[in-house]
């Protein structure tokens, strides 16, 4: 009975939190000590995991392949690209993964800074066409919220494109309106906001600490309950 109510688990999450948060407030050595074991700790369970992780990732690529998915092609090369990865990792021209061969002169750093990076920033540039597609809808004029939004949005944009220096001083002189603007919605109503967002979180966070140390959130611990 007291295994199946997960009585133990919950134990084991209480104590070890109360002792990370009063860790914190402790000078003592034991307490730096404690620190030290548990980052340990965390490092070896973000080990499983990324092992957990890399499994979800080919058991999803096998079974793309398996039942021939849409854009089943694109897992094979999936799996061709890290099997080359990993041959020229462990191979390291030829001195074994363990010893340090040159600097930048690898066929595994040629495979990251020449395949992996342009296709990385190739993906980022795709993405920039989306995201000013959805600005265009979002930002559309539709009642005063979404105007005084528009309005933000144009003149953040004018104070970052180097075109607006050229304007500012053909309208206004000398002075950089545009970027004094930019900086204004910046640093006052922008950041005020973020903090608000930031607060939110924070206290969202602590809430939600709380429930997982007094048992009341459990859904960690498998089972819907």
């Amino acid at each position: 009975m007291f295994l199946k109510k997960a009585t133990l688990p919950l134990l084991i999450v209480f104590g070890m939190g109360l002792l990370a948060f009063a860790q914190e407030f402790v000078p003592h050595p034991l307490s730096g000590d404690f620190r030290e074991e548990m980052t340990t700790w965390f490092r070896i369970i973000g080990g499983f995991a990324m092992f957990i992780g890399a499994y979800s990732l080919l058991h999803l690529h096998v079974t793309r392949i398996r039942r021939q998915m849409a854009g089943w092609g694109y897992s094979v090369f999936v799996f061709l690209g890290a099997a080359a990865m990993i041959v020229v990792g462990l191979w390291n021209d030829g001195v074994g993964p363990l010893a340090d061969a040159e600097e930048g002169k690898t066929w595994f750093d040629w495979g990251y800074y020449f395949i992996q990076v342009p296709c990385s920033a190739t993906i980022f540039s795709i993405l920039a066409f989306f995201m000013a597609s959805a600005a265009f809808r979002t930002f559309r004029a539709k009642n005063l919220a979404a105007a005084l939004l528009l309005i933000a949005a144009v003149i953040v944009m004018l104070g970052l494109v180097p075109v607006s220096e050229t304007v500012s001083k053909a309208l206004f002189g000398d002075r950089q309106v545009f970027a004094r603007a930019k900086d204004i919605l910046m640093d006052y109503p922008n950041l005020a906001a973020k903090r608000g967002i930031l607060l939110g979180i924070s206290l969202g966070a602590i809430s939600q600490s709380l429930r997982i140390l007094f048992g009341i959130e459990r859904s960690y611990l498998g089972g819907g309950d």
